[in-house]
């Protein structure tokens, strides 16, 4: 089986007064079929973290551990079969409808991606293939119809099967690896800060902007 787990960073506020709205959104998709080595490397970086600080929380995230943490999981992930592939948005340039419509932003975004990996067979199409995309809190686009119109968009533009699935990264410890990586692509764009990104850069594919 082929295992696509999805995240963003950044939100999709449009209000640029508030202080917190960033510039821009990335999605990430990373994509492999070696799911067990990816929650190993998770596992193994949080095995450390808990001997070393007590009381260390039940997952990993980007913007909470320390630089040396985000760079020796990023090393260790791309020495696996990965590949990468991401859409980011500069949110000023995105249409005006789109704008008050986020739900079907994200959509479509994600689906750009995904008709990507499939028209380029960067995935074998004649394998089950599943989707993972994290549940975030605050996230109210991850829902019924999210998972409806990808399964639907791949079956009939492909006569291929998706399976979608959307779980926490709690659940799910390979989104905990994907939540790095797009962190870091997002670091980029948002604060010119390329550290992290050249990193996994090789294992990048595709990275396009939406509205150029």
């Amino acid at each position: 089986m082929s295992y696509i787990f999805l995240d963003e960073s950044g939100d999709l506020g449009f209000d640029f007064t508030k202080e917190r709205t960033t510039n821009y959104f990335v999605i990430t998709l990373l994509y492999s079929s070696e799911k067990k080595k990816i929650e190993k490397i998770v596992k193994k970086i949080h095995r450390g973290l808990k001997k070393k600080y007590k009381g260390k929380t039940s997952h990993l995230h980007a913007s909470k551990e320390k630089p040396v943490t985000r760079k020796r999981l990023l090393a260790l992930l791309v020495k696996n079969k990965i590949n990468i592939m991401v859409i980011y948005l500069n949110k000023r340039k995105v249409y005006t409808k789109l704008n008050t419509e986020k739900d079907v932003l994200y959509n479509y975004v994600t689906n750009i991606l995904l008709d990507r990996i499939y028209t380029k067979k960067l995935v074998p199409t004649d394998n089950d293939i599943l989707l993972v995309a994290s549940r975030k809190e605050t996230n109210k686009f991850l829902n019924r119809n999210f998972k409806q119109y990808l399964s639907k968009q791949i079956k009939n533009n492909f006569k291929s099967t998706l399976n979608v699935i959307i779980k926490t990264p709690f659940e799910e410890k390979a989104l905990q690896a994907v939540d790095f990586v797009s962190w870091s692509i997002f670091r980029k764009y948002e604060y010119n800060d390329n550290s992290y990104y050249n990193i996994i850069k090789d294992r990048i594919v595709e990275e396009n902007a939406l509205f150029p």
